[in-house]
């Protein structure tokens, strides 16, 4: 059988297997530098006790200086004070929110490039960050809404409002809600909404002074208990990402394909914008809106592991934490006694990693 003649469930097979070495780009995709599930898995326990060590840095570098038996003694023992009141209270939930957002962002973005088959895509395409962004300034302006907590809420509602309204936008009209419809309703409709949330700004300056740390990104501040009612938002869209994995890998082979081989494209596109909705729009509440988490770790995660979104979706839930707070200890003492905003420094990482990743072949196809 020649490969234009192989079955759909060969040519699926080919997709998230180790490709033949006699097997030309045309016909099967790369496996990534982890050609073998073993490797896979061996790299995915390097990457966890990494985030381990980037946590540990995280509870124990900060804007104040405390040294390394105190940090210990205050995690692994009974000491106080106030260096244990700031591990405690400040950094250890810090470093939980940074994990909780990093894992958002970036499984929210494999899932939208998946999804768009573009690998350029990331959360914001679909409005989530223009969305969020303008129900907190309605908020501030017509509710006074001046909290975190306040912030947080009116950025979720937000995003949720906006994604489904890209979605039956893109739903309009003939046929069903394809990718590159949903792609332009949400930049256009994102696009909107980002122009009145700046006119609105500059209407008052002042009143919305508070909104520019939101604004830039930032895990500061965030305590347990306020995040504590988004988090198993977070969890459901973990799990709702995780359970679309693999028809994704079928969609990815084109509509045709995917429903001859069992499965739902509609189902699975109604499910990937729900997951993306609960994770971008929870992370965006938490943490306001951070870029390039969501656009280049799935890029990373692919260069490793190849186009299987199974094995993308794990080593992107592990990378992803592991880049934001290194961003975050990063913007704690590069301008000591004062911070950087988590998604200045994102920005600033992600840029020229971004850069050398799409230069290369293996790491942008979709």
């Amino acid at each position: 059988m020649t490969p234009n003649a192989a079955s759909p469930r060969a040519r699926f097979a080919a997709l998230v297997s180790t490709p033949a070495t006699s097997a030309t780009a045309d016909q099967r995709r790369p496996a990534g530098v982890a050609g073998t599930n073993s490797r896979r898995l061996i790299g995915l326990l390097i990457a966890l006790a990494a985030l381990a060590l980037v946590s540990l840095v995280s509870i124990a570098v900060g804007s104040k200086a405390i040294p390394l038996g105190t940090v210990w003694d205050a995690i692994f023992g009974s000491s106080s004070g106030d260096a244990s009141v700031i591990i405690w209270d400040l950094r250890v939930p810090r470093t939980l929110v940074g994990i909780a957002v990093g894992a958002s962002l970036g499984v929210s973005g494999a899932l939208i490039q998946a999804m768009t088959r573009n690998p350029l895509a990331d959360p914001g395409i679909l409005g989530v960050n223009a969305g969020a962004a303008f129900f907190v300034v309605i908020g501030i302006g017509a509710l006074g809404v001046g909290s975190v907590g306040g912030y947080m809420w009116l950025a979720f509602v937000g995003a949720l409002v906006v994604t489904v309204a890209v979605y039956i936008i893109g739903s309009a009209g003939r046929g069903a809600a394809s990718p590159v419809r949903l792609t332009l309703a949400g930049v256009a409709l994102g696009a909107v909404l980002t122009g009145i949330t700046s006119g609105l700004v500059l209407l008052d300056p002042q009143a919305f002074d508070k909104m520019r740390t939101w604004n830039a990104g930032s895990i500061t501040g965030r305590s347990l208990e306020t995040i504590a009612p988004v988090l198993p938002l977070i969890a459901i869209g973990l799990l709702l990402a995780f359970s679309v994995a693999r028809p994704l890998n079928a969609v990815a082979l084109g509509d045709d394909l995917a429903a001859s081989l069992g499965t739902s494209v509609f189902r699975t596109r109604v499910i990937v914008i729900v997951a993306v909705t609960l994770l971008a729009g929870g992370a965006t509440a938490i943490a306001g809106p951070i870029g390039f988490v969501g656009l280049m770790v799935p890029h990373v995660a692919r260069w490793i592991v190849g186009p299987d979104q199974r094995w993308i979706m794990l080593y992107t839930v592990v990378f992803a934490p592991i880049l934001l707070l290194v961003s975050d200890v990063v913007g704690r003492i590069v301008m000591r006694p004062s911070e950087l905003p988590v998604g200045v420094v994102t920005a600033f990482i992600g840029a020229p990693v971004l850069i050398v990743l799409i230069r290369r072949r293996k790491a942008s196809g979709l």
